[in-house]
């Protein structure tokens, strides 16, 4: 039987890292390439979140067929001190593209231009990497692109419709950077963050030929419309096709996490359903859910939305919904609540996500913060600092999008104030 919410909740926390794990870009990458080894030398670009993890791993199969790679990744997210020789590392701009991601989108270019004809390309791409790298189409200007992407992650509209209406102002998402390969031969390891594991959404669709005359959505402002009407021009000709491989996804963490669940002992369920609704509104449901499952682990996964205030407080979808639960949860006993990015970064900060309990807004309480205000304002990771259940845990090495992980534990008929 648990001992109470100090354990449940170091349990919780070894059974989301279990999932993390069982994603890191090095060790998926690493394998695939020893299933399926290259012929001949080989140059790999990665770009996203974890593309140093995934070209470490690339270096270890690789061995001497690896002649040089390309690293584009967030400020932040690269240790130079870890690149091996002939490895060039670009540190770039995310969420919001800047200056720095069009100097990776031109340097990319650049890279690919100067690799020798018969050398073959592996591309390895994580999530981040529309924000990252970008060479927009004529007539679309920096600010423009910030613009839209502010307005875009504000929104609250689903990954899908975000990356497609980021792929207008791009000459190199929707597979604008086919035209670039020269003939090389190519092939892409991805990492998913994006439901249903499109490759074509993943990255914004890098390498993967995507129609831009689909309707857009509506209730788009006028702007946002006139910015996006304008079509892409394609290269004339048919585009080579690339290989494309899913070696991470959010499923494989979610079944990873549930086996630890279950070798720590707990009857575990996992939920198919992807979660992709308000990360308030989500936050709710799961904790009421929670309330009326029987003891065990119930783990879901996902990426909720959150429509941001003008001026947004601290803190990300995860924390948003973390917060949201914990406020259902309240002077319960017998339950904890995570909800975390499997990136180690939710939204704009550094913070994870959260890990909270039946005292967390009690906590929150005796240091002057309310969570309605906290979630009104966007401002759930300040609430959860002051409460003492933000996690945090660096770059991860993958991006297969959020887990959610409730713990319900039998109490046994001991007294209501133990394990607190």
């Amino acid at each position: 039987m648990i001992q109470g919410v100090e354990q449940a909740r170091r349990d919780l926390l070894e059974i989301y890292r279990a999932g993390v794990d069982a994603v890191a870009g090095g060790p998926v990458v690493e394998a695939f390439l020893r299933r399926t080894p290259p012929v001949g030398e080989v140059s790999v670009i990665a770009v996203g979140k974890a593309a140093q993890a995934m070209a470490e791993g690339a270096r270890r199969a690789l061995g001497d067929h690896l002649r040089d790679a390309l690293v584009i990744t967030k400020q932040g997210y690269l240790d130079r001190y870890r690149l091996a020789e002939g490895m060039q590392g670009i540190e770039s701009a995310h969420p919001v593209p800047d200056l720095s991601s069009l100097e990776a989108g031109r340097h990319l270019l650049d890279y690919i231009d100067t690799r020798p004809e018969g050398r073959e390309l592996l591309f390895l791409i994580s999530g981040g990497a529309s924000s990252l790298v970008e060479v927009p189409r004529e007539g679309v200007g920096l600010e423009d692109l910030q613009r839209l992407n502010r307005w875009l992650l504000a929104s609250g509209l689903p990954i899908s419709t975000i990356n497609r209406l980021r792929t207008r102002l791009s000459r190199i998402k929707g597979g604008g950077l086919l035209a670039g390969l020269g003939g090389r031969a190519a092939s892409a390891l991805l990492i998913s963050d994006v439901q249903g594991d499109d490759p074509a959404l993943i990255g914004s669709g890098l390498l993967v030929p995507t129609p831009d005359d689909h309707a857009l959505p509506g209730g788009l402002p006028e702007w946002v419309r006139h910015l996006c009407s304008t079509q892409k021009e394609h290269p004339p000709g048919a585009a080579p096709l690339v290989d494309q491989h899913l070696v991470a996804t959010l499923d494989q963490a979610r079944e990873a996490a549930a086996q630890r669940a279950r070798e720590l002992g707990y009857p575990t369920t996992l939920h198919r359903a992807f979660i992709c609704a308000d990360a308030e509104n989500s936050g709710r449901r799961l904790a009421l859910e929670l309330l009326d499952l029987p003891p065990g682990v119930s783990i879901w996964g996902g990426e909720p939305t959150v429509r941001l205030p003008p001026e947004p407080g601290r803190g990300g979808r995860a924390q948003h919904l973390a917060l949201a639960a914990a406020q259902v949860i309240e002077g319960s006993r017998d339950l904890c609540f995570l909800s975390a990015a499997t990136d180690g970064s939710d939204g704009p900060g550094e913070d994870a996500g959260g890990l909270v309990d039946g005292q967390s807004i009690a906590r929150g309480a005796r240091e002057g913060l309310e969570p309605d205000n906290a979630l009104a304002h966007a401002d759930a990771g300040r609430f959860l600092e002051s409460s003492g259940d933000l996690i945090t845990t660096g770059p991860t090495g993958t991006n297969v999008m959020d887990l959610m992980i409730g713990l319900k534990w039998d109490l046994g008929g001991r007294d209501e104030h133990q394990g607190f």
